[in-house]
């Protein structure tokens, strides 16, 4: 049964990052924008972040495997969608396909381990597992894209997904349990609307603002965002079955454990994006090398979420999430102060800290948000999870990918071309339109702008995990346990 949900899980986690490294070919094959770029990367995680809240009442309410099976056929369909996409705006249609399946298949997966495994020790490793298989699918999607795009093109990157999907249907029809909470009231939809609408406002506002634009309407959007996310808190507290408990917020360990986990996102989902670039534009790496260049961090990150449950058991929860937010603390430091030009040793190096610290922390926060929830709202627990992972990969692409590009705009000559200026992307396409040394000498320039660019940018990652590590210290008692309150 564990078998079924991490397949589900691997193939949904690794869609967040599988087109990082087919965004040169996809780019060289649709010229879409710089602004339809970053929509086709992150808007995925932006829709099945403001979706899991929903989708995990829904599966606590009406079965969590009849949720997840829907899910993943959901999710199969839009893979194809995706695919066979011959624009910019269907690409971007497919994404949304894909981040609708996948908010229906996240929190059911994480919901049925809670229900499944009800002795506390035998969950925590569970739950290392999960978390184990989500960050190894996020970082080898990298892998497996780089090798089916050179092979096939970038569409390989869907196709990939349609036999997995059958053959964990059929095998999730016959092996999972169906759990739904017994004595629950309809579903509120008001609080449903006012959730996905206040999500994806708010992301949509923080991810334009980011980008320098401080229009009315960018404004407008963000505060939009802000007044329904509110309106949705004080409608749950006068629910008598909310969807979403948000007084679970009042717990401290349990509001850490949620920002640890958007928080360790953002930073390596923007690390892991900007470095796909990285490795393919200023090295000139192919997809599949770009890909096979990021395995430390899914080794890193497969040993980190396995050795979670076991230093949890012996240290406590605040103690495990502190070392994890020191090794990406450490390893953003160690690229933040790398010699330029960056060699791949400062880049391995950092990638396996950020793997282990990410390993840690995600596991440490999962373990705690799902032991702090009776098992009748397993789904709540598992929506918070869900939403600050894809949230944090999302907006870390949107915040900190919108901070590179601005810092990479401003070390352009400012003879270069308004294109060179857009994106490195543009740069290259910029420079092969040029003759002979007036091109090599632009991408020249733009290789440097984005590998100083690249290292400035880890100054503000080491800022926000410094944050979170003393908000650890302050929220988490010391010899606070994830042990489970089995209701």
């Amino acid at each position: 049964m564990l078998a079924v949900l991490c397949a589900s899980l691997l193939l949904v986690a690794m869609d967040a990052t599988i087109l990082n490294v087919a965004l040169p070919s996809l780019i060289d094959d649709m010229q879409p924008t710089a602004l339809q770029q970053l929509w086709i990367i992150d808007v995925y995680g932006l829709v099945l972040g403001g979706l899991l809240v929903t989708t995990g009442a829904i599966g606590d309410r009406y079965g969590r495997k009849r949720l997840f099976l829907i899910g993943f056929v959901l999710f199969g369909l839009a893979s194809v969608v995706a695919a066979t996409a011959t624009s910019p705006a269907v690409l971007i249609a497919g994404r949304v396909l894909l981040g609708l399946g996948g908010a229906m298949v996240m929190p059911s997966t994480l919901s049925l381990i809670r229900n499944i495994f009800t002795d506390p020790r035998e969950r925590t490793v569970a739950i290392g597992i999960w978390a184990a298989v989500a960050g190894a699918g996020a970082a080898i999607g990298p892998l497996i894209g780089g090798l089916l795009v050179e092979q096939f093109g970038w569409s390989a990157a869907f196709w990939v997904n349609v036999p997995v999907v059958v053959v964990t249907v059929v095998a999730g029809l016959r092996l999972l349990p169906e759990y739904k909470a017994a004595g629950t009231h309809a579903l509120d939809w008001p609080s449903a609307a006012l959730s996905v609408v206040g999500i994806v406002a708010l992301a949509w506002g923080i991810k334009h603002v980011a980008k320098g634009s401080l229009a009315l309407t960018d404004l407008a959007v963000l505060a939009v965002g802000l007044l329904v996310l509110t309106a949705f808190a004080r409608r749950q507290l006068k629910l008598p079955d909310p969807l979403l408990d948000v007084r679970l917020f009042l717990s401290r360990p349990f509001t850490a454990a949620a920002l640890v986990t958007l928080m360790a996102m953002i930073a390596a989902g923007a690390a892991l994006f900007l470095l796909s670039l990285w490795f393919q534009y200023v090295h000139g790496y192919s997809p599949f090398q770009a890909g096979l260049r990021t395995l430390p961090v899914a080794l890193a990150m497969l040993i980190g979420a396995l050795l979670a449950p076991r230093l949890m058991h012996r240290i406590g929860v605040r103690a495990v999430l502190c070392i994890g937010l020191l090794g990406l603390l450490t390893g953003f430091l160690l690229l933040a102060l790398a010699p330029q030009p960056t060699s791949y040793a400062y880049v391995a190096v950092f990638l396996a800290l950020l793997g282990l610290g990410d390993g840690l922390a995600i596991t440490a926060s999962a373990a705690t948000l799902v032991s702090a929830v009776p098992t009748s709202r397993a789904g709540q627990a598992g929506a918070v999870s869900e939403t600050a992972y894809e949230l944090g990969v999302g907006l870390g692409v949107a915040l900190l990918g919108s901070v590179h590009g601005a810092l990479y705009a401003a070390r352009m000559p400012d003879t270069a071309p308004a294109l060179a200026h857009e994106s490195i992307g543009g740069a290259k396409e910029a420079a092969e339109a040029l003759p002979g040394p007036a091109g090599e000498q632009l991408f020249d320039a733009a290789r440097s702008a984005f590998d100083s660019a690249l290292t400035t940018t880890a100054y503000v990652s080491v800022g926000i995990v410094a944050v979170v590590a003393l908000l650890v210290l302050w929220m988490v008692p010391g010899g606070f346990r994830a042990a489970g309150n089995g209701h």
